[in-house]
């Protein structure tokens, strides 16, 4: 074959095996673009997007100091895979100094982790502070080069120092202040692996929903070539919302100056409680509820148990005389009581002593026999001996005037087995007997002893801000007002009232004056005279009560004192003091009287309220009485 053929038959050979190579390496080419574009690529993603945690509402005074709070808890985190060993001692000194964590605390968690490479969490329970001065010390470890980059499915990935939010701390500020009122938490941990806090008792409890409706603020948009989020008019962004704020009718000042008025009457009394709260008696607003029984909710202790109860809704016991004036004024309002009339006594089986006293008055209901506590100097008692010098029998008598049906009604108008609708959870509502047993001897005009032992507070069981929503009718025209400790709510900057303050009708204007009167006198000459203070309108109606237990009474007490306080100014209280078994033996056993008790404290509380500026006095004037001498006696409730 020539030559010529020869080359040509070669060149046709490259060509073709040169174009068979282009086309091969162009379909290598084309199916490597193809899986690429269908295929999942670990790429960074240029979209990005920062969360940041809403916390639970804080609980703020009337004068704007936070009882309660929650704070942003953050952790601290690295891969131990990608800490340089050469710059490990480094890593520890400067976590150390930044995070005031032990070095060798800090040294044994690390030894710890790197068993098992990975992340690891070095602290939790990082404070705002510390955690803004982590994030600047992450950044110049990067620096330092204190953590290496390593391959991970084809790329290269550097991890450093994490600092995250990992939840939120409760802190009480003041400790135990308005405990058990602001109850207490306990910790969960979210659907995100957060922690967070849930109410357990008191306003914590009562108002747990509403603190905890937070939003999470969101920040989405492109991120830039050193990974921070730029921002256009495509990002998203939106802000935290925090739980709803309580803010509470009760100030700071004032609740801590009446706790420690408790402190030193529950000492002096030897009580094993001594509860208090202030009501103004036109807007239900509670500016003060204490107990001498208080606990620091983030240190709650095994002999804080006892005290964790808020007692002031949720103890039922038996309220004695402070009853009195509730029950006379049902038939008042019917009027079944006739103006200057007289009651006996049924005191006359003797004669009268030095002091020109009969005897102690006894009174038979079928095999029961009811005394009074006070000998009288007459044989008829009004309507004022009555209820000034607490008389059982006189009140029983007036108690018998209605009936069944219009006494059980009437003890539930004045609130009596109903919950008051204050704003804690928990509330007990006494007991009572029932309708029937009270009609009992209607149809024949027969006395009834269940009307009788209840008309002064015995047979029957109540709390004691039952007695102190009772009281504030006798101060408020005949109206009853509700309770409520919480002013507002404050969410997303908007105020809201989370109750409705309507007042409910309970006796006539007459029949309330008629008896803020009586209860007036009591104190300027009857049972309550040491809560006498000059240039202020005081009443009120003291109540001694044994306690029961097991269906027997105890040799303990407890004593109470309800009552209101006005002043020119247009200022106005109803109080409640009641004091849980005081001392009632040895040399000061005559403390268990509530003249003796529940009085005192009931006074000192007025004169704070007068020193604090919630009450005038006429003329500027306080009172410059002071209780009996010890060892001489007011008339007994």
């Amino acid at each position: 074959m020539p030559s010529k053929n020869i080359e040509k038959i070669d060149k046709t050979k490259k060509i073709v095996i040169l174009f068979s190579l282009i086309f091969l390496c162009l379909t290598i080419l084309m199916i490597s673009v193809f899986r690429t574009i269908t295929e999942n690529r670990h790429l960074p993603s240029l979209k990005g997007e920062k969360s940041e945690l809403a916390v639970r509402g804080d609980i703020v005074s009337s004068d704007n100091f936070k009882i309660a709070s929650s704070k942003k808890l953050y952790k601290a985190s690295i891969d131990t895979r990608y800490l340089d060993p050469a710059k490990r001692e480094l890593f520890l000194n400067l976590f150390s100094i930044y995070s005031n964590t032990d070095y060798k605390e800090l040294e044994n968690r690390l030894i710890e982790g790197e068993k098992n490479p990975g992340n690891l969490i070095l602290s939790y329970g990082i404070n705002s502070r510390s955690a803004k001065n982590l994030k600047e010390l992450a950044f110049k470890l990067i620096q330092l080069d204190v953590f290496k980059s390593r391959q991970v499915n084809g790329n290269k990935i550097l991890r450093g120092l994490t600092i995250s939010e990992s939840g939120e701390k409760r802190t009480f500020s003041y400790e135990d202040t308005l405990t058990p009122v602001v109850g207490y938490i306990s910790k969960f941990e979210s659907e995100a692996g957060k922690t967070k806090v849930n109410g357990i008792k008191g306003l914590e409890r009562n108002y747990n929903k509403v603190l905890n409706q937070t939003k999470d603020g969101v920040l989405q948009g492109d991120r830039d070539v050193l990974s921070y989020i730029s921002f256009d008019k495509n990002s998203v962004i939106r802000k935290r919302i925090d739980g709803a704020t309580l803010n509470l009718n009760i100030p700071l000042k004032l609740q801590k100056n009446i706790e420690m008025t408790l402190d030193s009457y529950k000492q002096k009394l030897t009580a094993d409680e001594i509860i208090v709260a202030v009501m103004e008696s036109r807007t239900g607003k509670v500016i003060t509820m204490a107990s001498s029984n208080r606990f620091n909710p983030e240190q709650i202790k095994k002999e804080d148990i006892p005290s964790l109860n808020v007692n002031a809704i949720e103890y039922q016991f038996e309220p004695g005389s402070v009853i009195k004036p509730l029950s006379i004024s049902l038939a008042i309002d019917k009027n079944l009581v006739k103006k200057n009339e007289n009651f006996p006594a049924y005191n006359s089986g003797g004669g009268r002593n030095s002091a020109g006293e009969y005897p102690k008055g006894a009174y038979k209901i079928g095999r029961f026999t009811i005394k009074d506590d006070h000998q009288f100097t007459k044989n008829y008692l009004s309507l004022d001996d009555i209820v000034m010098f607490s008389s059982n029998i006189g009140t029983l008598q007036i108690a018998q005037r209605l009936t069944g049906p219009e006494f059980f009604e009437g003890m539930k108008r004045f609130g009596f087995t109903r919950k008051t609708g204050i704003d804690l959870p928990y509330e007990k509502k006494g007991v009572m007997p029932k309708i029937w047993q009270f009609s009992a001897g209607d149809k024949d005009k027969k006395d009834n002893v269940f009307k009788a032992t209840v008309s002064f507070g015995q047979g029957m069981t109540s709390t004691f801000i039952q007695l102190l929503k009772a009281y504030t009718v006798f101060n408020n025209d005949g109206n009853m007002i509700t309770p409520h400790i919480v002013s507002h709510l404050t969410y997303d900057n908007t105020k809201y009232k989370p109750y409705d303050d309507k007042p409910e009708k309970i006796v006539s204007k007459q029949t309330a004056d008629l008896m803020k009167k009586l209860l007036v006198r009591t104190v300027e000459e009857g049972t309550g005279r040491a809560a006498r203070i000059e240039g202020l309108e005081i009443g009120g109606k003291t109540g001694t009560a044994q306690i029961a237990r097991g269906g027997k009474y105890l040799k303990k007490y407890i004593s109470s004192f309800i009552g209101f306080v006005n002043d020119e100014k247009g200022n106005s209280y109803t109080i409640g003091v009641t004091v849980m078994n005081p001392n009632s033996t040895g040399k000061y056993w005559y403390y268990y009287y509530a003249s003796w008790s529940a009085v005192p404290v009931f006074k000192e509380i007025v004169q704070n309220l007068v020193k604090l500026n919630y009450l005038t006095p006429k003329e500027g004037i306080i009172s410059t009485e002071v209780m009996p001498k010890e060892g001489t006696f007011l008339e007994k409730e």
